[in-house]
């Protein structure tokens, strides 16, 4: 059976890669990290069952289990696989992921959207997202929010919003997020305390909003590496009690 990456990014939107390559690069020099891609064009639906059980095509031939790291639908994609099949999951990290996963980026701009125009409603998530920045660079912005409307796995659309319902994961869980993130905000990360076991971890960055994985990427990769190595004693422990 081939060999795969101690670790898997999963990405389900391709406006947003260029956000986490900082961060994989920082996870890069600590294990060999690979990333997972979902793409789907305009005309396809967004369907999560497609996207699991396309990840466990991949996974199923690994020969042992592997740390998931997701951000936002990412994160979520990593819950309800993790869920499906904790045989294959070696611990899951979840950036920006509330207690009501499926809330995204997205379910925030229809809100908005009912009251403002198209571009009205990308301007501002736009700022609120990534904070202020120059003409450029947001225009720029606008440019990837509008892309990810189209081309990414949300649950979210102007018609209906998807909402999941909390629940114990049975695998190793990390909780990240950012104290000014207006997606997930404090209560919505919060709200993970009752579901977290004996291990499981809850971490909070001063700052970086949204993509507080990329604006902090050093930190936040600290933080994962540090909870990887918490149950590495475990792991030998079971390693040599097996031979």
């Amino acid at each position: 059976m081939p060999n795969l990456p101690d670790a898997l990014f999963l990405s389900t939107s391709p406006s947003w890669q260029c956000f986490a390559r900082p961060l994989l690069c920082h996870l890069s020099h600590q294990v060999t990290i690979g990333q997972w891609e979902y793409c789907q064009t305009q005309d396809e639906g967004s369907s999560l069952d497609v996207a699991v059980f396309l990840l466990h095509d991949y996974l199923k031939s690994c020969n042992q289990p592997v740390h998931l790291i997701g951000h936002s639908t990412g994160g979520l994609l990593g819950l309800l696989y993790a869920q499906r099949y904790p045989e294959t999951v070696k611990s899951l990290t979840l950036l920006a992921v509330g207690v009501d996963a499926a809330i995204d980026w997205q379910a925030h701009y229809y809100v908005h959207r009912h009251n403002l125009s198209r571009q009205e409603t990308l301007q501002a998530m736009a700022y609120n997202l990534f904070g202020y920045q120059n003409e450029r660079t947001i225009n720029s912005l606008i440019k990837l929010l509008k892309r990810d409307l189209d081309c990414s796995l949300s649950p979210n659309s102007l018609f209906q919003r998807l909402s999941v319902s909390p629940s114990r994961v049975p695998v190793p869980l990390m909780i990240c997020g950012s104290k000014d993130d207006i997606v997930v905000e404090p209560d919505a990360l919060q709200g993970w305390k009752p579901w977290l076991k004996e291990g499981d971890r809850l971490w909070e960055c001063l700052e970086g909003r949204h993509f507080f994985h990329f604006f902090q990427f050093q930190l936040v990769g600290e933080q994962i590496c540090n909870f990887w190595q918490s149950f590495q004693p475990l792991d030998l422990l079971c390693s040599s009690l097996t031979l």
